[in-house]
C-alpha cells in the first residue's frame, strides 16, 4: 500500500438531481467504498445535462486528480449525452464498440436493438468497457476517467468490476467526539489543536437534540496514533467545558 495520497473527484450528471427530483445517493456511496481503497474524495460536483458544463468539468479534474468518476448520462435517450461529451474532453470521436453491440444484442431480442438504444454501445476512441452486469449497457474507463451509470443499483455493479483496477493509498480513518457544546465555545482551543495535528482534519458538525445544542467533532486522518493523540487532546479540552459551560450558549 503506498504512502502518498491517491485522489478523485466525483461528477453527478443529470438535470434531474439539480431540479431536486431525484436526491442523489451515488456521490456519498461511492466516496465511502473509494475511502475504503485508500482513494481520496477530494471534490464532488452535480452537472447540468449540458454539454460545455460537462466538458469542462471532466478536463478540470482529470487534470487535477488521480482519478475521476461520472454517473449519470449514458442512457439510450436525447438528454444522454455523457458519452460524447467524454470524448469531446479527450478529442476523440465516439463511435460504435463491437463488444458493447455485441453485449446489447443478447440483451435485446430481435428487432429491439433500436437506434436510440445502439447509442448506449457507442463510447470514446480508445475507451475500455465497464461491464454493466445489471442492464448489459455498459460504462467506459478512458484513462483515468470512469464513466458509469447513474442508476445507483446499476452504478454499484458496475463499480464492482472497476474497484480492482484502483491503486489506492492509505485509507482515510474517522473518530469522532460527541459534545453537548456550543462551537463558539471550544472554536479556540480546537484551532489550535488543528495548528499542531496539521496533518489530520478536524470539523465541527452541529446538531440539536431533544432540546440540547451540541456538536460532533470528527478528526480524519491517515495516521491512526496520531488520531488517538488528538482525540486525547480534545476529550481533555472539554472535559473542564462540559463542568463549566451551559448548554445551549454560543
Amino acid at each position: 500500500m503506498g504512502e502518498r495520497t491517491v485522489t478523485a473527484a466525483i461528477v453527478i450528471i443529470g438535470n434531474e438531481i439539480l431540479s431536486g427530483r431525484t436526491k442523489d445517493v451515488n456521490l456519498s456511496w461511492l466516496a465511502e467504498r473509494l475511502n475504503r481503497i485508500g482513494v481520496r474524495v477530494l471534490e464532488g460536483r452535480i452537472v447540468a445535462d449540458q454539454a460545455e458544463a460537462i466538458i469542462a468539468a471532466v478536463n478540470d479534474c482529470r487534470g487535477r486528480y488521480d482519478y475521476v468518476f461520472t454517473t449519470g448520462g449514458i442512457g439510450p435517450t436525447h438528454d444522454d449525452i455523457t458519452s460524447e461529451c467524454v470524448a469531446r474532453a479527450f478529442g476523440v470521436p465516439l463511435v460504435l464498440h463491437p463488444q458493447a453491440k455485441a453485449l446489447l444484442e443478447r440483451q435485446y431480442r430481435p428487432g429491439e436493438l433500436n437506434a436510440a438504444r445502439l447509442r448506449m454501445a457507442h463510447v470514446p476512441e480508445g475507451a475500455e468497457l465497464v461491464i454493466n452486469p445489471v442492464s448489459a449497457a455498459p460504462g467506459f474507463r478512458i484513462e483515468n476517467v470512469f464513466v458509469l451509470a447513474g442508476v445507483p443499483a446499476i452504478m454499484q455493479a458496475m463499480f464492482g468490476g472497476v474497484e480492482p483496477l484502483l491503486e489506492g493509498g492509505r485509507p482515510m480513518l474517522t473518530r469522532t467526539v460527541a459534545a453537548h457544546l456550543g462551537e463558539g465555545v471550544v472554536a479556540k482551543g480546537l484551532g489550535e489543536l488543528q495548528d499542531r495535528y496539521a496533518d489530520l482534519e478536524i470539523g465541527s458538525y452541529p446538531f440539536f437534540r431533544q432540546g440540547r445544542f451540541g456538536a460532533s467533532f470528527v478528526v480524519r486522518g491517515t495516521d491512526e496514533r496520531r488520531l488517538a493523540a488528538c482525540v486525547a487532546e480534545i476529550e481533555a479540552l472539554f472535559a473542564p467545558m462540559r463542568r463549566a459551560q451551559s448548554l445551549g450558549s454560543w
